[in-house]
């Protein structure tokens, strides 16, 4: 039975449909956001004062909560005194969509307030540095032993119970100890990023390369093959479109990891710039930059994706999504 319709079970989707669902998914959550910063009736739940009147702790530009505004307004009406007004407005940790979207102009153009501090193209490039020597080294590891996990039973015991252990250990538990041993520059942030990924990397891989048939093995052996050119020449090619689009979805964790990593004795890398624009208030910049990190992810991500479909045009599941 043909389906049709927008919710068709596993359906292809035309390429109109799949670029007007694709601004959808960030069209929601925009129009949510907006809706939120510049209807005042939806949720506004301070005051921005525009005029202190009488009030003696109130200034210009000062966000006071409603309640205690109307009760000074109130009692500078019962003193007779000059009445305070302001705007309704949000708390300073949600600026408007136009806020964010001027603060990735300006947080490029302007100094860190901290002296000596790193610009954000700085920080940037100090984290996309993080994240590709972390992700290599867990890669140069966690890829051939997957692959040789899924492939020798015997192999895979020996490894995968110690490994699923190890999995279930927080990585940033060991921040200390990569202190004590790498330093305080970019070694913890590194390690940090290959503990996270790397045991997750084995057991992901090593179960891809078991989904490979076992008959193309059977076949394989049959006619002679043995131990690694087995590897290179019948489980390798077989698995490589599945291994392709693991390393992509390990590659995102990877950036989740960035985070925590860079909070271990940090003095440059993005999360730098966050906390640093948070302690000023500057949230627009707080917001610019997190959206940095997504938009940077999700630009790497349908790259390779847009690459694996040139690698692998035999692969039937390349661009369902």
């Amino acid at each position: 039975m043909s389906q049709t319709g927008w919710f068709a079970v596993r359906a292809a989707l035309s390429p109109r449909r799949k670029l007007m669902l694709g601004i959808g998914s960030f069209l929601l959550p925009l129009l949510l956001w907006s809706a939120v910063s510049y209807l005042p009736f939806l949720w506004h739940p301070q005051v921005l004062v525009t005029q202190p009147g009488e009030v003696d702790y109130f200034q210009v530009g000062m966000r006071v909560d409603k309640d205690i505004f109307h009760d000074e307004w109130q009692a500078m009406k019962d003193a007779g005194k000059p009445l305070p007004s302001g705007e309704p407005a949000n708390p300073v940790y949600l600026p408007a969509p136009h806020e964010v979207v001027k603060a990735f102009y300006t947080a490029f153009t302007t100094a860190p307030e901290q002296k000596d501090a790193p610009w954000l193209h700085e920080s940037l490039w100090s984290s996309i540095q993080i994240i590709f020597w972390g992700f290599l080294l867990s890669s140069l590891i966690g890829v051939p032993l997957g692959i040789v996990c899924g492939t020798y039973s015997s192999i895979a015991r020996l490894n995968e119970p110690f490994i699923e252990f190890f999995r279930y250990l927080p990585a940033p538990a060991f921040g200390a100890l990569a202190v004590a041993i790498l330093g305080i520059h970019d070694g913890p942030k590194i390690a940090i990023i290959v503990i996270g990924t790397f045991f997750q990397q084995v057991l992901v891989i090593s179960n891809t390369t078991r989904k490979l048939d076992f008959a193309l093995l059977e076949a394989a052996m049959t006619l002679g093959t043995k131990r690694w050119r087995l590897i290179s020449r019948v489980v390798v090619p077989g698995i490589l479109p599945d291994l392709y689009r693991d390393q992509r979805v390990l590659l995102g964790w990877a950036w989740t990891y960035l985070i925590v990593a860079e909070l271990i004795g940090t003095s440059s890398g993005i999360t730098f710039f966050i906390t640093q624009q948070a302690r000023y208030q500057h949230f627009e910049n707080v917001y610019a930059a997190i959206a940095m990190i997504g938009i940077i992810g999700l630009g790497i991500d349908l790259a390779l994706a847009w690459l694996g479909r040139r690698l692998f045009p035999w692969d039937r599941s390349q661009g369902k999504h």
